[in-house]
């Protein structure tokens, strides 16, 4: 394997990758998305809660690949507890670091930092967000009243 594929697929993105926090539905969320990553078929379905303002519930069910897998690892290990404005903040963090390979802010979720390698794998860049991307189009509904 080449350094820039080691690189990528560390032992901490693969322990995160093996992991399934949060896993199965939920049996009455305020939303429910499905994405897809057209691309590499990676595919994710989120069902979200909120209470107070902040995510109350949240289920996932995730067939991915190595990335995608490890991207959701990240978001069930920190959804519980957020305001939709931090998680769109986050979704932001990442973002930035898949595009234009930014150092995530201080107050980003310490594991973005390790997408950072994906930044020039394109390809992989649609796996990486399905959890962030799905997460917000959920928020989007509950928002507009149309989950």
């Amino acid at each position: 394997m080449d350094s820039e594929l080691q690189d990528l697929y560390n032992e901490k993105l693969l322990a995160l990758a093996g992991e399934d926090p949060l896993s199965g539905r939920l049996e009455a969320p305020q939303a429910s998305v499905k994405v897809v990553s057209p691309l590499c078929g990676s595919r994710i379905t989120v069902d979200l809660s909120l209470s107070a303002g902040k995510v109350a519930d949240y289920a996932q069910v995730v067939r991915a690949c190595t990335l995608g897998r490890a991207s959701a690892t990240v978001m069930a290990r920190h959804v519980l507890g957020r305001t939709p404005e931090e998680l769109r903040r986050q979704r932001e963090a990442m973002q930035g670091v898949l595009k234009r390979g930014e150092t995530p802010a201080a107050e980003a979720w310490p594991e973005i930092e390790l997408f950072l390698p994906a930044k020039d794998f394109k390809s992989r860049h649609g796996s990486v967000m399905l959890a962030f991307d799905a997460v917000v189009k959920a928020l989007d509904q509950i928002e507009n009243g149309a989950a």
